[in-house]
Order: structure tokens, then C-alpha cells, then sequence
């Protein structure tokens, strides 16, 4: 669908060989509020459309983490792909949230669902945001091909996940950085599906890669994942992220899944940083093969 939607860029600068740009946009699934996402540009795109991998970050960040964080222009630039950052929530004047405040629910924290409890369906559409939504804006107002590959790191890569494995006919691949597995049986996950959804916990399935995987009968969207073994979110008392969790479902299932844990590395952009440029050249491989198919 075509959206000329009404785009004001916030900053523009020059990274590698090609340009960051911060835009800001009314977002009609987040209830109609400003949002903010980045897209960076090689200087390639005048010649040629490229394909566009999109990033989901992690609790409390905005679009700039990444950005400031990964490293990944000049990756973008060699492997000739678009990078799309949005936001991990609705933000500002009006949007609900917990009282006392909260790191891990609510603003920052919009787990990439479509909210149907009465306090937050209005807002908290990241879903719809990021499948619908922003990739009709970026391909409308871009000029990028329409194709498409997700990433994401921890939240983001649960999001990148369960938004693959729903979506095989509108993503060519799929990647994470220690992504939240199985947010059903763990702290971070429960707490935010109660809230956004509600008590029936069949609701909550259709936003958690283990149990997506366990049914997934769709094309193979080159699952690759990595996991660092030194993330405190692993090894500390309570294991957020299920990786284990997630290789047994898949393997069950017999859907091919690449899932590397990576000695020693954490859970910040260091370790993000590392990997990125694999994590890039995986995806426009498989974009670059599928536009030229």
C-alpha cells in the first residue's frame, strides 16, 4: 500500500559511505502519536534499489542504540542493504504505562505485540507497526526494493522471530542476538503478556518463537542466531532467554535453525558489535539472491 505519510526529518549525518536519517512521523498503530524511526541510505541507493533489513532493539532503547552502538555502516554499505531502525515502543504526551515506572514493560518495552487489554490496545500496536505500518512508509517514501529481512537483539530478537515465523511470505531471513526464546515460561515475558494481552495464555502463544517453531511449516527463513555465554541474563539466577528452549523446539520440529553460542561474549553491543557484519552479509546474501531470482 502506498503511504505518503508526512516525514520530518530530525538529524541527518554521514556514516561510511552513506546517510543516517532520523525521522519523525505520526504512527496511526501506535493511537495516532509521533514516533521516531532511523534509516540509513549507502550512497549506492541513488543507482540501484536495495533491499532493507530491519532492527528490532532491546529493552529501554530507542532508535539511536543501535546506531550509536553496532558498528554496522560500513557492513550496510558492503553488502549493499538499507537499515531500518524503529523505536521499541509508543512514547510521549499520552501514552499509558505503570505507575511506579518499569525498565522492562510498557515505554521502551513494546515486546513487538499487538496489545487487546483495555489500558494499552490503543498504543501498544508494535506488531502491526513493524510489519504493516513502517515498511509501507519506507517503501513508498525510499525508493528501497520491496524486500525485506529482521534482526533483533534480546526483546528485539524475540520480536525478529516470532514476526519471521509469522510472516515467511514478507521476510527472505531472519536473525537475533540473544533473543528472549520463550517469554511464556520467563519473568520478562510474563509480566509483559499478562499486561498487553490479558489472562488467556493461548493468547500469548502467537508471540513466543518456541511455540511458533513448534508449528512452523513454512519456507526456510535461514534462522540465525548467537548467544553469548558470559550474558548475565543466562547464567544468573533466572534464565530470561531459553536459548536451550528454543534449539530442542526447533529440533523437534525439524525446521533448520543456525543458533551459535558464542564464548565469553555478554549481552551489550560489544558482543552485537562483533557479530554484525556477519549477521548483515547473512541476510543480503539471501536478499540480493532472492532479487535477482
Amino acid at each position: 500500500a502506498a503511504v505518503m505519510a508526512s516525514l520530518i526529518t530530525k538529524s541527518t549525518t554521514r556514516v561510511a559511505q552513506g546517510v543516517l536519517k532520523r525521522i519523525e512521523h505520526v504512527a496511526s498503530s501506535l493511537g495516532g502519536i509521533p514516533s521516531t524511526f532511523a534509516v540509513y541510505k549507502p550512497d549506492v541507493c541513488q543507482y540501484q534499489k536495495l533491499p532493507v533489513v530491519y532492527w528490532l532493539s532491546g529493552l529501554t532503547c530507542t532508535d539511536e542504540n543501535f546506531s550509536q552502538k553496532a558498528g554496522a555502516f560500513q557492513a550496510a554499505c558492503d553488502n549493499k542493504v538499507v537499515l531500518v531502525m524503529p523505536d521499541t515502543s509508543p512514547r510521549g504526551e499520552g501514552v499509558p504505562d505503570e505507575d511506579p515506572k518499569v525498565y522492562d514493560f510498557g515505554v521502551g518495552a513494546g515486546f513487538y505485540v499487538d496489545a487487546t487489554t483495555e489500558k494499552y490496545k490503543k498504543h501498544f500496536n508494535m506488531y502491526s507497526y513493524i510489519t504493516k505500518e513502517l515498511p509501507d512508509i519506507i517503501e513508498s517514501n525510499f525508493n528501497v526494493a520491496p524486500v525485506r529481512s529482521v534482526s533483533g537483539h534480546s526483546m528485539g530478537g524475540h520480536g525478529a522471530l516470532t514476526i519471521a515465523l509469522k510472516n515467511p511470505d514478507r521476510y527472505t531471513s531472519v536473525s537475533a542476538f540473544a533473543p528472549i526464546c520463550n517469554p511464556m515460561n520467563v519473568p520478562w515475558g510474563t509480566k509483559a503478556l499478562k499486561l498487553y494481552l490479558g489472562d488467556d495464555k493461548e493468547a500469548w502463544k502467537q508471540y513466543d518463537a518456541c511455540e511458533l517453531i513448534k508449528s512452523y511449516k513454512g519456507r526456510d527463513l535461514h534462522i540465525l542466531c548467537d548467544q553469548g555465554t558470559g550474558d548475565n541474563f543466562l547464567s544468573a539466577e533466572v534464565n530470561q532467554l531459553q536459548p536451550l528452549a528454543f534449539m530442542q523446539a526447533a529440533q523437534d520440529a525439524k525446521v533448520p535453525v543456525t543458533f551459535r553460542m558464542q564464548a565469553g561474549y555478554d549481552h551489550s553491543y560489544y558482543f552485537m558489535s562483533t557479530f554484525i557484519g556477519e549477521h548483515i552479509a547473512h541476510h543480503a546474501r539471501l536478499l540480493h539472491a532472492r532479487m535477482n531470482a
